[in-house]
């Protein structure tokens, strides 16, 4: 049986018909365009050819506000505090903003919370080490846009706020002197999707246009937005593609110092591509907020010598195995503790408490629980005497939507249809457990408890050439809304050459009637190799460009076979 249901997108085939006539390119990426939105010449024109397409900074709402403060901060000498997250998009924050201000200003500190003791956001803590350091600036990002408590304390010791964050706004703008965010209903920004390090990017563009630095002084540090855009799974549209082209281009052509260190840890060639961010650069820029301090992290990327960067990369790399340790006990005993409920396989939802469970890894165990049973996952422990919970959907259901309907059982709550984390009294886990399980039950389709494989386009191994595959790289950077495509080839028969490998992975050798042949690798599809060793069948698939020693090989990233 296939490990998925195989859906075909929908697409337009009117938006189709009229591209090919338009652009005069094969019929398969006319399909491939349509099933982004793209339905003209122009819209083709600027998907396929992203280049510099940014938008002008003082768009944004309170930029200008932003921008004089800043300034004045400066020609005044005033005592700046960076203040940023501890996961990836936190820690690029504080890095990119901390890296165009020291060559013009020296008086300048940065701070990231302790993800066990102070929590998601601004703490009062972060606030008063403000006050006790005699900073008169804070620049918070990626959080702040409802930490109106903590700016009003700030503002009460005398500091002014500047908040860059890409959160929903909830319950007014908190007391900032600028508040940027896109997402504000105020905002004429026109694109709303920026990650955090994305909205610092635009303040530093503005910054330096301000005061007359060279325009290179912000784009050299595109490459933080590229690692931001791609672990932080915002929507890989418009700017954000832009963006992360540039900055893929800049970690491949002269990586910082910081992170041609982790490259090494991690043994990568280039070119690097979204996944070499997401799945590699990105957990051990992680794993220092997840179990120790976020510092580490901005400490390694600000770097500029080599071998202490190599030693500060060898620590990341060490926490993160440690991590990986956690991470998979949590989620052993997780789904030991869901299957031994009641009717588990009935349930809609996923709810755990366990007070022992490490917070730093409880968002990676709730991924992990959807990726097993794909239904949304809720994992909590214990934190200050309060329960500590992080959430993740499935597609078809708005989590960010459910959270709200539940509420008043919270301290707090925030994130997104997606991902999102919350804090309650621990006696409200219980009622919590069966809310969310009711609105799991009334919200959430049947077909959204199966996982699907959407494929993009039937193809034949013929088509898959050089040109081709030129073409199609024009369709990177992926990421959520700009996925890679899948492809489905029929009627595939192994060479004799597939072998199955540990850990029930294939290695495959494949080809269609007498055209060329093609390998591949497809993880957790052994069960299934004795079977197509020996019969025709149908392979689900996207394509990947395989370096070695300077040459390169496309090679088939198998997803499913039936």
């Amino acid at each position: 049986m296939p490990l998925h249901n195989w859906v075909t997108i929908n697409t337009d085939e009117n938006a189709v018909h009229n591209l090919q006539a338009e652009l005069g390119i094969d019929d398969l990426f006319c399909r491939l365009l349509a099933q982004r939105g793209v339905g003209t010449r122009e819209e083709a024109r600027a998907f396929l050819k992203p280049g510099r397409n940014w938008h002008d900074p003082f768009l944004m709402a309170d930029m200008q506000s932003a921008v004089e403060r800043l300034a004045k901060a400066l020609d005044t000498g005033e005592k700046i505090l960076l203040y940023g997250d501890y996961d990836v998009d936190g820690t690029t924050c504080v890095t990119l903003l901390y890296a165009l201000l020291a060559p013009y200003h020296k008086s300048l500190d940065y701070y990231l919370p302790n993800r066990d003791k102070e929590g998601y956001g601004v703490s009062l803590e972060g606030v008063e080490y403000a006050r006790s350091t005699a900073a008169t600036l804070m620049v918070v990002m990626d959080c702040g846009i409802k930490a109106h408590e903590q700016i009003n304390l700030a503002n009460s010791f005398g500091i002014d706020v500047i908040v860059c964050d890409h959160h929903l706004p909830e319950g007014g703008l908190p007391a900032a002197v600028a508040v940027l965010n896109p997402k504000r209903d105020d905002c004429a920004y026109p694109y709303k999707e920026l990650s955090g390090c994305g909205i610092v990017f635009k303040l530093a563009q503005a910054l330096a246009t301000h005061r007359g630095w060279p325009k290179e002084s912000a784009e050299n540090l595109l490459d933080l937005v590229a690692l931001s855009t791609a672990c932080d799974i915002v929507a890989m549209t418009g700017e954000n593609r832009a963006l992360t082209q540039a900055g893929l281009e800049r970690i491949n052509r002269q990586p910082r110092t910081g992170f041609w260190a982790l490259i090494r840890q991690l043994n990568r060639d280039f070119p690097l591509e979204v996944n070499d961010l997401v799945f590699g650069l990105g957990p051990l820029i992680n794993a220092a907020g997840r179990l120790g301090d976020a510092r580490e992290s901005v400490r390694l990327m600000l770097a500029t010598e080599k071998l202490p960067a190599l030693d500060q990369a060898a620590r990341l790399a060490q926490r993160n195995r440690e991590r990986r340790e956690v991470d998979f006990a949590m989620t052993g005993e997780a789904q030991r503790l869901f299957t031994e409920k009641n009717n588990w396989s009935d349930r809609r939802s996923i709810v755990l408490f366990d007070p022992e469970w490490h917070k730093g890894v409880i968002g990676i165990a709730a991924s992990r629980m959807v990726d097993k049973f794909h239904r949304p996952s809720v994992i909590l422990t214990q934190s200050e005497g309060r329960a500590v919970g992080s959430a993740r959907s499935v597609p078809g259901f708005d989590l960010y939507d459910a959270l709200q309907q539940c509420d008043d059982l919270f301290y707090s709550f925030g994130g997104h249809a997606f991902a999102a984390g919350m804090q309650m009294p621990v006696e409200n886990v219980s009622a919590f457990a069966d809310r969310f399980e009711k609105i799991a039950a009334q919200n959430l389709p049947d077909a959204a408890l199966a996982p699907q494989l959407e494929v993009s386009s039937e193809i034949r191994f013929e088509q898959i050439n050089t040109e081709f595959w030129n073409m199609l790289k024009r369709f990177a950077p992926y990421g959520p809304q700009n996925r890679q495509p899948v492809f489905v080839a029929r009627q595939v028969t192994d060479t004799g050459e597939s072998r199955q490998l540990a850990n029930n992975h294939v290695r495959f050798s494949v080809q269609q009637v007498d055209g060329p042949v093609f390998t591949g690798i497809g993880f957790g599809l052994g069960d299934a190799f004795e079977k197509i060793r020996h019969r025709p069948f149908d392979m689900a698939f996207y394509i990947n460009e395989e370096w070695w020693k300077k040459s390169s090989k496309l090679r088939l990233m198998v997803k499913d076979v039936k």
